[in-house]
């Protein structure tokens, strides 16, 4: 697990030299680079490719958004021929979601553990981007399980990319106490949880409420080196916070080992 917690980074059209100049910059402090949406079916292909081998080479696993397969596989396409499509791509990872469209709970097992069993990296998500669907944390909690049952690796808390009225967020763009609590007691395993996160106030909050370890994603290029200034307490909003989270770190671990 990074020691620094996951972070990863919804990139909705950087060019080439654009992500060069974030990977020089920044490249040591983000895990996944999200192309958005279904914005990888319009890049020209060739520098598609570059992309995709140009974050692999730097340690970074990028993938399209959900968002694609969601619509390849409405559109009438198997989950081969969209595997397919996208090892010609470069890909090695993909997402798993239900954002847009819904699966029945055995399509969705199955589509998992195919792409699991064909050598990807699998991210799965929970919750949909229309506010209309309610959040039941019951329900998303059970989701959780059994995506990692079937073989994901780690399970993305839908926020979008406005981080606002939907999952965890109220309407502008705070948290929701009750369903991120009862959310995080049903969860068997909350460190594999990645909880998008666009807005700084959201970034900081659930640092404050998990530790400056937690899995945070839908971060903005331009926010990667601020996110990990926060992570590390080289900014005022976390320098004592984070002493005084240290601080209740070795005084549990020492607790524990007394019995």
């Amino acid at each position: 697990m990074p020691e620094q917690g996951i972070t990863m980074v919804l990139d909705k059209g950087l060019g080439i030299r654009e992500l060069e100049d974030l990977l020089e910059v920044a490249g040591t402090y983000f895990h996944f680079l999200k192309l958005g949406f279904g914005t990888a079916a319009l890049y020209p292909p060739e520098i598609l490719r570059r992309k995709v081998e140009l974050g692999h080479s730097h340690g970074i696993k990028v993938y399209p958004g959900g968002t694609w397969l969601e619509i390849e596989l409405a559109r009438g396409k198997s989950l081969e021929q969209a595997l397919r499509t996208l090892s010609q791509w470069g890909f090695s990872t993909l997402e798993i979601s239900e954002g847009t469209v819904s699966y029945e709970a055995r399509t969705r097992r199955r589509l998992i553990r195919l792409a699991s069993e064909a050598g990807f990296t699998v991210l799965s998500e929970v919750g949909k981007k229309n506010p209309c669907y309610p959040f039941d944390p019951p329900a998303i909690a059970q989701q959780i399980e059994a995506d990692l049952e079937a073989g994901a690796q780690w399970v993305i808390v839908e926020g979008r990319e406005q981080g606002k009225g939907v999952g965890i967020y109220d309407a502008e763009g705070g948290i929701k106490e009750h369903h991120f609590s009862r959310l995080l007691d049903l969860v068997a395993d909350p460190q594999r949880l990645i909880w998008e996160a666009p807005l700084p106030t959201q970034q900081l909050a659930l640092i404050r409420r998990l530790g400056p370890y937690v899995h945070l994603g839908n971060i903005l290029p331009e926010e990667v080196l601020a996110l990990a200034a926060l992570r590390r307490g080289l900014r005022s909003d976390t320098f004592f916070w984070l002493e005084k989270w240290r601080n209740q770190v070795v005084t549990s671990a020492a607790r524990a080992e007394l019995g």
